[in-house]
């Protein structure tokens, strides 16, 4: 019974500093973020990859619910139903837009080495041996593009793996199984 009565006690308190949150009151701002920041942060952080993603979308849904506190109707949801929602909305827009970084960025770093790859002159010194060049391009598309990424631009294992749409495992496979394939063209096998 006394746990029933403080979950409608702290319910009511979380409809209240909404409603002063709504009105603009920061020390109510504060109170809210206080209260509920643990829990919205573990939702998010189930949905991100990183940590620091996860802080930042924190951060962005609480400017959400400051924003549109007002629009908050607690015949609708609890408080914290409405919440839990903007803060996992607010997730998965982090990992759209993060898809959409290493996205653009593959394209320019695409482009920059098939221009490299085509140009002979051009290229940096790791890859001016024309057997490495040779043992490179022997690979098939994806692969070449993984080592290169990797080696030669420091992509990490994530990035790799949201680039190439595989999982983070498969991607490390395949970086060995290339390194195996180099180093046995190169006659180190």
């Amino acid at each position: 019974m006394a746990e029933i009565a403080d979950a409608e006690a702290r319910q009511r308190e979380l409809v209240a500093l909404l409603a002063d949150v709504s009105r603009r009151n920061e020390t109510s701002f504060k109170r809210l973020y206080d209260r509920c920041s643990a829990k919205l942060f573990a939702v998010i952080r189930r949905i991100t990859i990183s940590e620091a993603t996860a802080e930042e979308a924190l951060q962005e849904a609480f400017m959400r619910i400051w924003d549109h506190a007002d629009a908050f109707d607690p015949t609708l949801a609890s408080p914290i139903t409405w919440m839990t929602t903007i803060a996992r909305n607010t997730a998965i827009d982090s990992i759209r837009r993060g898809a959409e970084r290493i996205s653009a960025t593959a394209v320019v770093i695409d482009e920059e080495l098939a221009d490299r790859l085509a140009a002979p002159g051009s290229v940096p010194d790791v890859l001016a041996s024309r057997q490495l060049r040779r043992c490179i391009d022997g690979l098939d598309v994806d692969r070449r593009g993984m080592v290169l990424l990797a080696y030669c631009y420091g992509w990490s294992r994530e990035e790799l793996s949201h680039r190439f749409d595989r999982p983070v495992a498969t991607v490390k496979t395949l970086l060995r199984r290339s390194l195996i394939s180099l180093k046995e063209c190169l006659g180190g096998g």
